[in-house]
């Protein structure tokens, strides 16, 4: 009987346990709601493997992933976009990380601290194997390593680039010049056509001496040649239809400018003039052919005629004079113009072509950017400087020497606290602040969120609205473990104009006395204010005090 009570007892303790287990079991597989892996366990050095960790949580509940160098001993190289999938009522969030080791060697990535909500889990830790690179030293010789050589510091290349621009300025203005600007050598017809008419005519009568036409009783050619001259001489000083009248036609028009006393030129100049250019239409298109001598006595009459013509040529008025010089300085001025107008345009076409290749090749906000010589990006480009504030030191890189701030502290927390203040600012666009609070007495459990919240509250002084807040963990590159606030508010631009910007808090304590803050404040589509707050963000290192 007490055997069979103490089997039955038995049992109903190994029912209890099992249904224990079942319970425990299913309580596990009900919060499973995290899960991660790797897409490989075995590398070489400096390659990257992906780690992923799946989330399948509420679409109300907030999750929080890591953050930062939490993989050691490996190292994180790059954080991947959360890809979110709706299923039903929940939603699948998936996190990668790429990560690398540069030792060879057993790995374990360490569990992974994942906040879904109010509630926290962790990731199973991961074996990796890293290998070195396998060398064929039959195909690859071994050397020994070259020693140590100095080098020169390597010189900024600035003034390359400007001799670069210098020399490209100048050949654009010898070029513009030479073919423009440059008094050329005039040809001997514009040194011609420059001439008096009086003095053009007896060069030409010289010139028709020397061609062959009377040796070669080329008569036609002479005489249309002769009374050209004497006709665009005419047309210029006296009668400027007299190229294309015919002969009956001019000879009347030189009549009627007699008698109304506006040349005073002989009737027996008229007559001489109207024999020869008959004559000459004879030859022309009777083809009439005149004895040599006869056509050379043609020619002597016509340069003595045009003596005669000049000499009964008024003298030109003062007015005269005046329009005639007024008329050349016009010229000259338009000519000018044209210079100018054509170098302008010449310029701009090289300008625009200039801008449209470096936009091509760099991107038209780049290029655009550096014309307007934007702030942020002269900034992001510039020397930047590493260098440690307060006690202890928060080291930090940043576009420009953080200056010291005073801040006031109340008469009532000045024996409470010790506070030190530095910052860069660039109006609306930039804010660079690091903060360090020692108290006076030791505290336990410091809440960083108060902190926090002071900082907000010194934003909303100045201006600031449409706060949004998200909180994280941060760690630093040398494992230092801090609070990560960050969002997006709007910036007073004017009374009634804002202007949309991001923010971070990076908040850390030690030693339960001393708060360090690092506040950034910038406008949210300046992409180089961007690259900036994560080249800041990615640079600060909390130092340890020397005595530690």
């Amino acid at each position: 009987m007490i055997n069979d009570f103490r089997n039955m007892n038995f049992k109903i303790k190994n029912r209890t346990m099992l249904l224990s287990l079942c319970f425990v079991l299913c309580s596990v597989f009900s919060f499973a709601q995290v899960t991660s892996s790797i897409d490989s366990t075995k590398i070489k050095i400096g390659e990257q493997i992906t780690y992923k960790i799946q989330v399948e949580a509420d679409t109300t509940a907030l999750v929080v992933f890591p953050e930062g160098q939490t993989f050691s001993p490996l190292e994180m190289i790059e954080s991947y976009k959360v890809d979110t999938t709706k299923l039903d009522a929940k939603y699948s969030l998936i996190k990668k990380y790429g990560l690398t080791q540069f030792d060879s060697g057993h790995y374990t990535i360490p569990r992974q601290k994942i906040v879904i909500g109010d509630k926290t889990f962790f990731t199973d830790s991961l074996k990796v194997e890293v290998s070195n690179v396998v060398v064929d030293t039959t195909k690859q010789g071994l050397y020994d390593i070259k020693p140590l050589i100095g080098v020169e510091k390597s010189k900024s290349n600035w003034i390359t680039t400007l001799l670069i621009v210098i020399a490209i300025l100048a050949l654009v203005a010898f070029l513009l010049y030479w073919f423009i600007w440059r008094k050329k050598p005039l040809t001997e017809e514009e040194e011609i056509a420059l001439l008096p008419p009086y003095d053009r005519a007896k060069l030409a009568l010289k010139k028709l001496d020397e061609t062959n036409y009377l040796q070669n009783a080329e008569l036609k050619e002479y005489y249309s040649e002769l009374t050209f001259i004497i006709r665009r001489y005419l047309d210029e000083k006296v009668y400027d239809k007299a190229l294309e009248s015919t002969t009956d036609e001019l000879i009347s028009r030189l009549n009627l400018l007699k008698d109304a006393n506006q040349i005073d030129i002989s009737k027996e100049d008229i007559k001489n003039l109207e024999n020869i250019l008959k004559r000459a239409d004879l030859v022309k298109f009777a083809k009439s052919a005149p004895d040599v001598a006869l056509a050379q006595l043609d020619r002597n009459t016509i340069d003595l005629e045009i003596d005669h013509v000049k000499e009964a040529l008024p003298e030109p008025s003062e007015e005269e004079k005046l329009l005639d010089q007024q008329y050349r300085e016009a010229q000259e001025r338009k000519k000018k113009r044209k210079k100018i107008i054509l170098t302008a345009a010449i310029v701009l076409a090289l300008m625009a072509a200039t801008f449209t290749g470096f936009s091509i090749k760099y991107g038209f906000n780049y290029v655009v950017d550096t014309i307007i010589r934007k702030e942020t990006k002269q900034l992001l480009e510039g020397n930047w400087v590493t260098s440690d504030y307060g006690v202890p030191p928060i080291r930090i890189s940043t576009p420009e020497v953080l200056k010291r701030i005073e801040v006031p502290v109340p008469d009532e927390m000045k024996d409470k606290m010790k506070l030190t203040t530095f910052g860069y600012e660039l109006p609306k666009e930039l804010t660079i602040v690091i903060s360090t609070t020692t108290l006076a007495q030791k505290q336990e459990g410091i809440d960083l969120n108060l902190a926090v919240e002071d900082n907000l509250k010194t934003l909303e002084g100045k201006g600031a609205k449409n706060i949004i807040t998200k909180s994280d963990k941060f760690t630093t590159p040398n494992g230092a473990e801090g609070l990560k606030t960050y969002g997006t508010l709007d910036f007073p631009k004017s009374p009634t104009d804002f202007i949309h910007g991001k923010y971070t808090i990076l908040s850390f304590t030690s030693n339960g006395v001393v708060i360090q803050q690092v506040l950034i404040t910038w406008v949210e589509d300046d992409e180089y204010a961007n690259q900036i707050v994560d080249r800041i963000i990615n640079s600060i290192e909390l130092q340890q005090k020397e005595t530690e």
